[in-house]
């Protein structure tokens, strides 16, 4: 497979000529943790408030984890990588993904900016409130937005960080596979669940350390 150009830099580059556009398109990793945890508290106190069971609570808490990394595999594998054929949308696509994979150590570029992530997460809102009631709702969503957190920070440590623990180097391991090795398989950032149900993953010939897949293309 022909290799794509990937710069391990961690400098920004440029993307918008518009100084406020630019702004939009970075984000320092920490500053998810300061809009949604509050949120994920409140939440937690409605159901709390609402007088939902602990069973209940628990229930629909694992359903709202579990709904998030399967939201996670098909948003990066289905819209992050799709394949436009319009000059707007290879643009488009290059500004929503494509310069991750082109400058994966970007620091200011690996955790969604909230331009992206309010208005992505003010949709699911609505989109779950239409099924869920409360407080099923107030167990619900704040797993999502925790499992969101988890993809974040996650995919901000797997490319800025060295695991000592077995597990997280084959976290690690998968993602690094997906940037530098094969980028149509390894969907799963913070869980290979769905590329094992799914077929995406890769095969057991790959390379099997992170230092045998990472290769410096400056």
């Amino acid at each position: 497979m022909k290799k794509n150009y990937i710069s391990n830099s961690e400098e920004s580059i440029r993307m918008f000529k518009n100084g406020f556009m630019e702004s939009l398109s970075k984000v320092h990793f920490a500053v998810p943790l300061f809009i949604f945890l509050p949120a994920i508290a409140i939440f937690i106190y409605k159901a709390i408030a609402g007088g939902i069971s602990l069973l209940n609570f628990g229930l629909y808490f694992a359903i709202g984890i579990a709904v998030w990394t399967a939201t996670e595999y098909l948003m990066h594998r289905f819209i992050f990588h799709f394949h436009p054929t319009t000059d707007w949308g290879k643009k488009l696509s290059f500004i929503m993904h494509g310069v991750h994979h082109d400058y994966p150590r970007d620091k200011m570029r690996l955790v969604l900016p909230p331009s992206v992530s309010l208005p992505l997460s003010t949709g699911f809102y609505f989109l779950f409130a239409s099924f869920l009631k409360a407080p099923l709702l107030y167990a619900f969503f704040p797993a999502f937005l925790i499992g969101y957190l988890i993809y974040d920070m996650l995919h901000y440590a797997m490319h800025h960080y060295n695991f000592k623990s077995g597990l997280m180097k084959k976290v690690k391991q998968h993602h690094m596979l997906h940037h530098y090795q094969n980028p149509e398989k390894g969907y799963g950032v913070s869980t290979s669940l769905w590329d094992i149900i799914l077929r995406s993953g890769f095969e057991e010939k790959q390379p099997k350390t992170v230092n045998e897949i990472l290769q410096p293309q400056d």
